[in-house]
């Protein structure tokens, strides 16, 4: 296995038409190639607009199936030619449950696994729980032909938990596809906190991070962009502003970051003996 891993984020406007949106992305991907890209993110839910802004039946008929996903085979075919790894964000259909889930694909084309979103938001312009179950699958890290990468998506972001799962699990980067923007009631901008918790996974983990926003107003929202990728100092190396379309790349030395993680002391150090606390949800413990 190569320690080179070049990653690049993508970020753009996205619409009603899911051939437009996924034609958009596809023409970011070749872009990401031609930059020397081995992974590629695209944003979170990327065949249309972030419908989870409101509570409507229409939308559970955009879910489709891992078995029977034309854009994942389209993605598979375009990650077996140009030797490159793909996270895949889509609506999934499994039976009678909806789940918001991550494909992760292979340089070979291969599809390593599927993760289903953990953390599932409920409030203003953000109805997740109405249309995805909590994921069942736990948190997953896949064994790539470039690193063994760690994905979480969007709202699973802002959980530490999450990142040191994944860190544990033996993540050499973080990968977040997202959705997020203005909030439609407080009017709070949440954008440098939103980047804030990611690099603070960053810096905890010393390990790479990378999220991929989309960018511009569907309904109520004004998505923020801010895609950008961090290395394990939580120095941002590479930025998108709140309205730029394009990709974005870095390359980090896996080699490297493993002696960092080693000489930082923070898996030596831990306590897992004392962290029983974090498995209830009210902090209550039981003696």
């Amino acid at each position: 296995m190569t320690e080179k891993l070049v990653v690049s984020v993508i970020q753009c406007p996205l619409n009603s038409d899911r051939s437009t949106n996924v034609d958009r992305v596809f023409s970011a991907l070749h872009k990401a190639v031609e930059m020397g890209a081995q992974v590629i993110l695209p944003p979170e839910l990327f065949e249309s607009v972030y419908f989870p802004q409101t509570e409507e039946q229409r939308f559970f008929s955009w879910a489709q199936s891992a078995s029977d996903n034309k854009t994942l085979t389209r993605i598979q075919e375009f990650a077996a030619k140009y030797q490159v790894v793909i996270p895949y964000s889509f609506f999934e259909v499994a039976g009678p449950t909806y789940y918001n889930s991550l494909a992760m694909v292979d340089a070979s084309g291969d599809l390593l696994g599927i993760y289903r979103k953990s953390h599932i938001p409920d409030g203003p312009g953000y109805e997740e729980k109405f249309y995805f179950r909590p994921g069942d699958t736990g948190f997953r890290v896949w064994r790539t032909k470039y690193g063994t990468i760690g994905v979480g998506v969007c709202w699973d972001q802002w959980f530490p938990e999450c990142a040191r799962a994944m860190a544990l699990l033996g993540a050499e980067i973080l990968l977040y596809p997202t959705a997020i923007g203005s909030e439609p009631v407080s009017g709070e901008d949440t954008f440098d906190p939103w980047q804030r918790a990611m690099v603070g996974h960053a810096v905890s983990n010393s390990i790479p991070v990378a999220a991929a926003n989309r960018i511009g107003p569907e309904g109520g929202h004004v998505f923020y962009g801010g895609s950008f990728i961090a290395n394990e100092r939580g120095d941002k190396v590479v930025e998108l502003g709140r309205e730029d379309e394009g990709v974005v790349t870095a390359e980090f030395d896996l080699s490297k970051l493993r002696i960092r993680r080693a000489e930082w002391g923070f898996f030596r150090d831990r306590r897992p003996d004392l962290y029983r606390i974090l498995q209830t949800a009210d902090g209550s413990v039981v003696i």
